[in-house]
């Protein structure tokens, strides 16, 4: 069991580890910024990467407040559905109400590898690996739609 501060560490060390292994990928050193994320240029989505005891997680994720105007949004992705899994071959995880951990719902498109603990560093390869590749075919899938939604 990790003490606060040395969870704290440990998981410092795995994003700086992340940003290492994302400068080596050839597809990603042309870009200016690695990854799109907050960048989104839609209100209230994001595209986010969670890294948990539990597996890893490449999150497309529309926050907005008002409740009727996520669904809204939501439904809208929900409309391009087959396009947006098209490099997915096992699809993606769709929830309309999703609550993390700090009480917020939200809704949650989504892919994730199980199996895989942050805390084994020896499994932080497969980590980087899945979510690297998982991010660049959500960024696409998220661009192939982006107009058609706004």
């Amino acid at each position: 069991m990790y003490s606060k501060e040395e969870l704290k560490q440990l998981k410092k060390e795995f994003w700086e580890g992340f940003g290492i292994y994302c400068s080596e990928i050839p597809a990603l050193k042309r870009r200016k910024s690695k990854f799109m994320l907050y960048n989104t240029k839609m209100k209230g989505v994001e595209l986010k990467f969670d890294a948990t005891r539990h597996g890893a997680f490449v999150i497309l994720e529309i926050n907005l407040q008002d409740v009727k105007l996520r669904l809204e949004k939501y439904e809208q992705f929900e409309q391009y559905q087959s396009i947006m899994e098209k490099q997915f071959p096992n699809g993606l995880i769709w929830n309309f109400a999703y609550v993390r951990e700090c009480g917020t719902e939200v809704c949650r498109i989504y892919t994730e590898k199980n199996g895989i603990d942050l805390h084994r560093r020896i499994q932080w390869m497969e980590f980087y690996k899945f979510m690297s590749e998982e991010m660049l075919k959500l960024e696409r899938a998220f661009k192939t739609v982006k107009e058609a939604i706004e």
